[in-house]
């Protein structure tokens, strides 16, 4: 039986969380999306689990075909499992500046924080930035090289879109990978610590 999930409209996470309910029920679904970013974390999900998706452009919304693959409901229905206390380490980064207190010291730190972090052990494994932290990933952005290296050395970097939107930033991404609060999120709950700047 087919499932079709109307998301068009809906603000971030709604897409995916009402398209991963629909898989948990339906072995096919079509959800309905009318932007990039719904689209991308949609289809993201969805390949997560397995499942195949085939993508078709209508008047009014573009169709997202998602079939599952030979992954067992049980399974998908679990996914993703928390990790253990051994997970991913977490850099969680809510601000363009470091600290409470002067903004201008706060920006010395926030470089001061990114240069070092390529210098020390262990990396982290993943850094998260929403709010006005969404900007440090974006042209001009001070702290830019820096996390370019890190994510040439295996770093995912997740800046949240809402926030890039908010800011007018989407377009002016520079690094990094466009997340969701879905996302954010499950990265959050399996982490296996996580630092807040």
């Amino acid at each position: 039986m087919t499932k079709t999930v109307d998301a068009r409209g809906l603000a971030c996470p709604q897409p995916v969380i009402l398209t991963r309910n629909a898989l948990q029920e339906s072995d096919v679904v079509i959800t309905i999306v009318d932007n990039e970013t719904a689209q991308f974390n949609v289809t993201r999900m969805a390949e997560k689990t397995g499942a195949t998706i085939k993508t078709e452009q209508r008047e009014g919304g573009t169709y997202l075909h998602i079939s599952k693959g030979e992954t067992p409901q049980e399974e998908i229905a679990m996914q993703p499992a928390a990790l253990p206390a051994g997970g991913p380490l977490v850099v969680v980064v809510p601000s363009e500046i470091m600290g409470r207190g002067d903004a201008e010291l706060g920006q010395i730190l926030i470089r001061g924080f990114f240069h070092t972090l390529g210098e020390v052990e262990p990396l982290p494994d993943k850094i998260i930035l929403f709010n006005s932290g969404v900007k440090l990933v974006a042209d001009g952005s001070p702290v830019l090289e820096d996390l370019q290296e890190l994510c040439g050395r295996g770093v995912e970097i997740l800046a949240c879109g809402t926030c890039l939107g908010h800011y007018e930033l989407k377009e002016k991404i520079a690094v990094g990978e466009v997340s969701n609060m879905y996302t954010i999120a499950e990265t959050l709950l399996g982490a296996g610590k996580v630092v807040s700047l």
